[in-house]
C-alpha cells in the first residue's frame, strides 16, 4: 500500500473510531433513552457516574483526534477501554466489542504515523544496540 493511501485509510479509521466513541458512546451518557437505567444497572455502574464517564471519553477521544496529542489520547482511550473491557467481564457480558474499537483505533495512528509500527517492532525484539 502506497504511504498516502496508509495515511488517508489510517484517517478513515481515526475518524470511525472517533464518531463512535464520541456520537454513538460518549453524548448518550448525557441523554435520557428508553433502558438507559436497567443497562447501567445491569453494568453496576451507577447512573451519577455518567456524566463524569462521558467528559472522559470525549476527552480523551479529542486527544486522539488530534495529531499532535494522538499518542497521548491512544494511551488514554487504551485505558478507558480496559476500564469498560473489565467492566464487561464482570457482568458476563461479552467483552470483545472494546477490545476491537482498541485495535482499530490503533492501527488507524500507526498508518497515520508509521513510526508506530517501528516502535511496535523493536518493543518486540528490544532494543537494538551496535557494539
Amino acid at each position: 500500500m502506497s504511504t498516502k493511501a496508509q495515511h488517508i485509510t489510517g484517517w478513515v479509521l481515526t475518524v470511525l473510531v472517533g464518531l463512535f466513541l464520541i456520537g454513538a458512546s460518549g453524548v448518550p451518557k448525557f441523554l435520557d433513552f428508553p433502558g438507559k437505567a436497567e443497562m447501567m444497572e445491569h453494568l453496576r455502574i451507577p447512573l451519577k457516574l455518567l456524566p463524569a464517564l462521558g467528559v472522559l471519553e470525549i476527552a480523551v477521544t479529542v486527544l486522539y483526534l488530534i495529531p499532535r496529542t494522538s499518542f497521548l489520547g491512544a494511551i488514554l482511550v487504551s485505558g478507558y477501554l480496559g476500564g469498560a473491557i473489565c467492566t464487561h467481564l464482570l457482568v458476563g457480558d461479552p467483552w470483545w466489542f472494546p477490545v476491537m474499537i482498541g485495535v482499530l483505533m490503533w492501527l488507524g495512528l500507526a498508518l497515520r504515523q508509521p513510526m508506530i509500527f517501528s516502535l511496535l517492532m523493536n518493543g518486540a525484539t528490544g532494543p537494538r544496540r551496535e557494539m
